[in-house]
């Protein structure tokens, strides 16, 4: 990938992670950090995560869409890529902070690098402690978990088991005197049994993305509408194609009456349809390209 990796130097750590027991030594990034105004929430769950884990995730992070929000979690299975892809569908920025170094050859799990590609493109980062070339091992997943809860003023949890790694992040952001939010689940289900208990002990329960923005301060007057292309060309890095492709989508129309509207063919025409995507300024439904 061709996105620099530098380390950051101790005066340009953001001030969350030097108000933790143990403040990592050092720190190296790929991409560009957020910016300070914006709001860090971490979203954690299982790595073996349930239909409803999913879906809930993917329908909380999209309600927060035009939010200065920026989602942070750990590129792990599961649940954590949920987040990730539901940030960049929601064309929010989100930072992965995996457990391994940022080399290009240690990047961990290897079948998220597609997704940790994306989450470059998008204009977020990757972010670990970790020197560039280190292997991700056992106990330097729980060790990243840490850097985790104290860089977000919040922790979401979607779903965790009774013996969930998620739960080692919950309980460190509780120390760190963070938020924690927990997204309730069926009695009956073992994969719930240890976010239910958190909510037991005193979390958050969280039943939409109204929840969500209500705790983190905002009002619907925080919310970027009606989005020029400067501001769209800030926010989510677009191209003048990209930005050429949202002015035409007034009416939404199909693909190959887009590429012709463009001047392009069809398969250049995908791919910047594809980036779109991602960025969650358009989707496609019934045959037809719109606008979000």
């Amino acid at each position: 990938m061709n996105y620099p990796l530098r380390k950051i130097s101790k005066d340009e750590f953001p001030p969350s992670l030097l108000e933790i027991p143990e403040p990592p030594d050092e720190l190296y990034v790929r991409g560009e950090m957020p910016s300070p105004d914006a709001v860090l929430l971490c979203v954690v769950g299982s790595r073996k995560y349930t239909n409803y884990g999913k879906d809930v995730c993917e329908e909380l992070i999209s309600g927060l869409a035009g939010y200065n929000i920026v989602i942070v979690s750990g590129l792990a299975l599961g649940t954590d890529a949920t987040a990730h892809r539901s940030a960049l569908k929601a064309g929010l920025k989100t930072l992965a902070i995996p457990g391994s170094g940022l080399n290009d050859d240690v990047i961990y799990p290897r079948s998220h690098f597609g997704l940790a590609r994306d989450i470059l493109k998008s204009g977020g980062a990757l972010l670990s402690e970790f020197l560039p070339d280190f292997r991700a091992t056992v106990w330097s997943f729980p060790k990243r978990n840490r850097i985790m809860a104290g860089l977000c003023g919040a922790t979401l949890i979607i779903e965790a088991s009774e013996r969930s790694g998620t739960l080692i992040t919950a309980r460190l952001a509780l120390d760190y005197n963070r938020d924690v939010y927990v997204v309730p689940n069926s009695i009956f289900a073992d994969s719930s049994k240890g976010s239910n208990r958190l909510i037991r002990q005193g979390a958050m329960p969280i039943t939409s993305s109204e929840d969500i923005l209500s705790e983190l301060g905002f009002d619907k007057s925080d919310k970027v509408n009606d989005m020029d292309k400067n501001s769209l060309s800030s926010l989510h890095n677009c191209s003048e194609k990209e930005i050429e492709i949202i002015a035409i989508l007034e009416n939404p129309m199909p693909r190959n009456e887009l590429a012709k509207k463009l001047g392009v063919g069809i398969s250049e025409a995908n791919q910047l349809l594809m980036i779109l995507e991602i960025k969650g300024l358009i989707k496609e439904e019934t045959g037809l390209i719109r606008k979000r």
